[in-house]
């Protein structure tokens, strides 16, 4: 009975990243496609998380674990890039544009 549990919750996690992968390609705008991105990790990490159950073993919670820090990286570096445009800021551009307000 537990299986067959664990096998129906793996096919709605997989049409729930179905779904968001269609938010990704179809969004409106760039904060859906974000929002989208960060619930496929979610759904990953649950897919894990499942299929680790299924298997009866531990070996996978190390790779949960970094599936949810990369996908909540990339999190911050979309919603650094809608804020800023940039995601890795240079230390040239940072003088550069403090030298022009001293010029001002």
């Amino acid at each position: 009975m537990l299986q067959v549990s664990l096998l129906i919750a793996l096919i709605l996690l997989s049409i729930a990243i179905a779904g968001c992968m269609y938010r990704v390609l179809k969004g409106p705008s760039m904060a859906d496609r974000i929002t989208a991105l960060d619930t496929i990790g979610v759904n990953l990490i649950a897919i894990i998380a499942v299929l680790s159950m299924m298997m009866d073993t531990q070996a996978y919670l190390e790779v949960m674990l970094l599936v949810g820090i990369l996908a909540f990286l990339g999190t911050v570096a979309f919603a650094k890039y809608i804020e800023r445009g940039v995601v890795i800021e240079h230390e040239d551009e940072d003088r550069d544009d403090r030298d022009d307000s001293v010029d001002r």
